[in-house]
């Protein structure tokens, strides 16, 4: 009797280990680097480089193994990716594989071949798709971060205030769903820096524009705020983002709904200010790169 658990522990989890553990070598982090971002020890780190692991052909032949790998070693290199986060695509991969007659599933009737006769999928559970879901706009958002804090000169374009970049998952309703840098984006001493990781539910003004904005049929799921600037909304329109003023000294869940509702397609959103109220220019767009992105030209 073999499990196809098993197979996963035995086979799977040494072979991707060992692929990330090369990638990320060949990416330039260190044996203690790559131990720490896999979680295991330098002496495995050390097994796996010097192929004292042995490697299922089958599994690292897979293309969709190795695309992910690839992904992934992108990603916990650059910080994009969290360990969690490789965990749960990995751990998607995982599922998909032991579907009905999918790799894994082919591995398990070769060592059981009594499974043959049985057409039934042995996949008994799905990862958390709340977590993925919330993984993967955390891993945009940081791509995001990472395009603005390597933009030369964008620390010019943070208002008084401080800036934020934001993202929600698909069924944003509160502030709670909205990702974002917890303290704001903030210059020091001419570079836009990021006080820390990224998370849900730090931002109260900017994630409630974006939610504000999606509420009145805007499709946007992430923003950054901007100061005001006349020159810049017009090289926003020049590059093609609608450009919509609201009011923000009354209701802010009103003054957005009205803007968005007048211009469904607007993509900047401004308001000029008024006693204790700074201008600011809100760019929106369909994910945090391209919010990041969209900022980056104004530099």
């Amino acid at each position: 009797m073999k499990f196809v658990e098993e197979l996963v522990v035995e086979e799977f989890l040494p072979t991707v280990r060992s692929l990330l553990a090369a990638d990320l070598r060949e990416r330039g982090l260190t044996q203690r680097e790559v131990a720490a971002v896999l979680g295991i020890s330098q002496s495995a780190v050390s097994k796996y480089a010097h192929g004292e692991v042995t490697v299922n052909d089958r599994i690292a032949a897979d293309d969709r193994v190795t695309d992910l790998v690839e992904e992934l070693g992108e990603g916990l290199a650059d910080g994009s990716v969290s360990p969690v986060g490789a965990l749960v695509e990995l751990e998607v991969l995982i599922r998909e594989l032991e579907g009905g007659g999918d790799l894994l599933a082919r591995m398990h009737e070769d060592a059981v071949p009594g499974l043959a006769s049985h057409g039934a999928s042995f996949r008994v559970h799905d990862p958390e798709s709340d977590l993925r879901t919330s993984e993967r706009v955390l891993s945009s958002l940081r791509r995001g971060l990472r395009i603005l804090e390597n933009a030369s000169g964008s620390a010019g374009l943070i208002p008084a205030v401080g800036s934020n970049l934001v993202a929600c998952i698909p069924d944003a309703e509160e502030v709670d769903d909205v990702a974002a840098v917890p303290g704001r984006i903030v210059d020091v001493k001419g570079r836009a820096t990021i006080p820390a990781d990224p998370e849900f539910g730090v931002s109260e003004h900017v994630a409630s524009v974006l939610l504000a904005a999606r509420r009145h049929g805007c499709e946007a799921a992430a923003a950054g705020n901007i100061r005001y600037d006349p020159t810049l909304l017009a090289e926003l329109s020049e590059a093609g983002h609608e450009l919509v003023e609201f009011d923000e000294s009354g209701d802010l869940e009103a003054s957005v709904g009205e803007a968005v509702t007048a211009k469904p397609g607007a993509t900047a959103l401004y308001q000029t200010g008024g006693e204790g109220i700074e201008p600011i220019t809100y760019v929106l767009g369909p994910d945090a790169e391209s919010v990041a992105n969209a900022i980056r030209e104004l530099v």
